[in-house]
């Protein structure tokens, strides 16, 4: 009999992203993706999308480099984020508790097998709208802005690592999280995986590092209700000069309809449309695409730009 599905977690909540040029950043995200400003504090900045319902999805970080400082999954109760924190004491990847950082209660931090930090928190911060960006549905978390790309919620994030397996296991076993799809080379190595911790086809993703370092970051992406506003954003790219890497098109794996670019810091920022495919099968059997599939580009016959396999923060030098 296999064991009993871990449901303790609930979706991504947050990412704090480091950027060596935070002016040039911030302006970006505010400017260009259309976010909104929910709080200050030291180097930090804190950013939402105008249907995210927490106070923020990215803290925008000063730094020295770029990359992901770290990613924030929300546990569903607080019993269930007791129940995580049970489940790694001991394991060699915990760091500990922390306090609440902005809009936050107290977080349980730990690393995965590659070193990326990640939180696991319950208290959240409900967004307030104040008057001037309160709806007109009360449905809504935020007036929508009607400024650039006009994100309206953090979707998933991707991160690079040297051993996909071992971060996969570590995902499935501590913290619950399904696999939905993978990548297997013939040789039985695993080069990615996408996981999901609700019924959405994916929360996050991990693919093998190019060059072989541990703990960096490929992209973070943000929703789209639609294509064509996939479309109107690389034209918005292009009027704001922001270097457009490869898309509009559709990926094969997870059929994300996808644009990526590069913010001022160096990181990759996706815009999306993914959310019709839904997980709803309690039995999922994770889809594998091999080798020979990947060779042949993504949905539409596009081949993928090689960058896309090499270019991620921070930058390895040497």
């Amino acid at each position: 009999m296999q064991p009993e599905p871990i449901f303790d977690l609930a979706h991504l909540g947050h990412m704090e992203l480091l950027t060596p040029k935070p002016d040039e950043s911030l302006a970006f995200f505010v400017d260009v993706l259309g976010m909104t400003v929910s709080g200050r504090k030291g180097e930090s900045v804190y950013l939402r999308g105008w249907d995210d319902y927490e106070r923020y999805s990215l803290k925008l970080t000063a730094s020295n480099t770029s990359g992901m400082e770290h990613m924030a999954l929300r546990a569903r109760s607080p019993q269930a984020l007791e129940r995580r924190v049970a489940a790694l004491k001991g394991s060699g990847f915990e760091i500990g508790w922390v306090d609440g950082d902005m809009g936050q209660g107290p977080a349980f931090r730990c690393r995965d097998p590659d070193g990326h930090v990640i939180e696991l928190y319950y208290e959240t911060e409900w967004y307030q709208a104040p008057a001037e960006l309160k709806p007109a549905l009360k449905n809504q978390a935020q007036r929508f802005p009607a400024r650039g790309v006009n994100v309206r919620r953090l979707d998933h994030l991707n991160c690079l690592a040297v051993d996909i397996k071992a971060n996969r296991l570590f995902f499935e076993n501590y913290l619950g999280c399904r696999t939905t799809e993978q990548i297997v080379l013939n040789d039985g190595t695993e080069a990615a995986m996408w996981m999901t911790m609700s019924n959405k086809s994916y929360d996050f993703a991990y693919t093998r590092d190019h060059y072989g370092k541990a703990g960096r970051f490929h992209h973070v992406t943000y929703a789209l209700d639609s294509r064509e506003e996939i479309l109107r954003a690389a034209d918005i790219f292009l009027e704001h000069g922001v270097h457009i890497e490869t898309g509009p098109h559709k990926h094969a794996i997870q059929q994300t309809f996808f644009l990526y670019v590069y913010e001022p810091g160096g990181n990759r920022v996706e815009v999306a449309n993914a959310g019709a495919r839904l997980i709803l099968a309690p039995d999922w059997k994770p889809i594998v695409w091999t080798e020979e599939e990947r060779k042949r580009g993504q949905a539409w016959g596009l081949k993928t730009i090689e960058s896309f396999h090499t270019h991620g923060t921070p930058p390895v030098t040497g």
